[in-house]
């Protein structure tokens, strides 16, 4: 069990702000639980700026946690201690795994996205961190939640809009990540406003001014600098237009740009 002083010492040295200090304290709290009963423990659902914030503390406590989400590209995750008998399999799928996944379908040509079934969800009454990724796509939904609410979910979510749906609990197994249109292009650097100007078809200037206004993440962290440089495999969102990913970079091409391949979410 951690002792008062040292519990403290963690806090000033990893918490940036009020709401770190609050995350880290419960973070600690569940640790604490999980030495003195051995039972599994977990969060509610985390951004991905939330576990860069836990990480460097379970590093330095030398604590084993599993970051799980129901599919292995999730951007919300649940912060999981196993149990003493449960392997990290066990906590990622079946009735072990403080996570579910339910899938609805509908008919008809509607279009559904992310922002109907969040609103639907919300409406019941549904606080956003029980609710972990919602992956739509043509004719059907993955929805990511806590096992714990999933019972209620199938019972109550009727309709997403004025769309009827019917709702299946699926295994994390078949959850699947949200679909993606290719972009091939060359850009000058690896700079993030050319990242984000050609993975959100803007200039470089209209990729510069949503940068400095706060609108974007890189890694699930807010990013003012349009210099920053940006490694292969990492996640920007833009606040209003979605998220792409720099699914590969390198090569260049007769001209001198460096050739990139970048997922945009769809």
């Amino acid at each position: 069990m951690l002792n008062r002083e040292y519990r403290a010492e963690l806090l000033r040295k990893y918490a940036r702000s009020a709401e770190d200090d609050e995350l880290l304290a419960r973070v600690l709290d569940k640790i604490d639980i999980r030495e003195r009963s051995g039972r599994m423990q977990h969060s509610r659902f985390l951004s991905e700026r939330d576990r860069l914030c836990i990480e460097p503390v379970l590093r330095e406590l030398g604590t084993t946690a599993v970051f799980w989400g129901g599919c292995p590209e999730a951007e919300r995750t649940v912060f999981i201690l196993p149990a003493d008998w449960q392997t990290e399999e066990q906590v990622r799928t079946g009735e072990d795994s403080p996570v579910c996944v339910l899938r609805a379908h509908w008919r008809g040509a509607e279009g559904l996205g992310h922002r109907d079934f969040l609103g639907a969800l919300m409406a019941l009454g549904i606080e956003r961190d029980l609710i972990g990724d919602i992956i739509p796509r043509e004719g059907s939904c993955d929805i990511v939640l806590l096992r714990e609410i999933a019972p209620y979910v199938l019972q109550n979510l009727s309709s997403a809009g004025r769309t009827a749906l019917t709702l299946e609990e699926i295994p994390e197994a078949e959850a699947r990540e949200a679909e993606f249109r290719l972009i091939r292009d060359t850009v000058a650097s690896l700079r993030l406003d050319a990242i984000v100007g050609s993975g959100f078809s803007l200039s470089r200037e209209k990729a510069s001014a949503a940068i400095r206004a706060g609108r974007v993440t890189l890694n699930g962290m807010e990013c003012l600098k349009p210099d920053k440089p940006v490694e292969a495999g990492s996640k920007i969102s833009l606040r209003g237009l979605g998220k792409i990913r720099l699914a590969e970079a390198g090569g260049l091409s007769r001209k001198g740009r460096t050739q990139v391949l970048i997922h945009r979410f769809v």
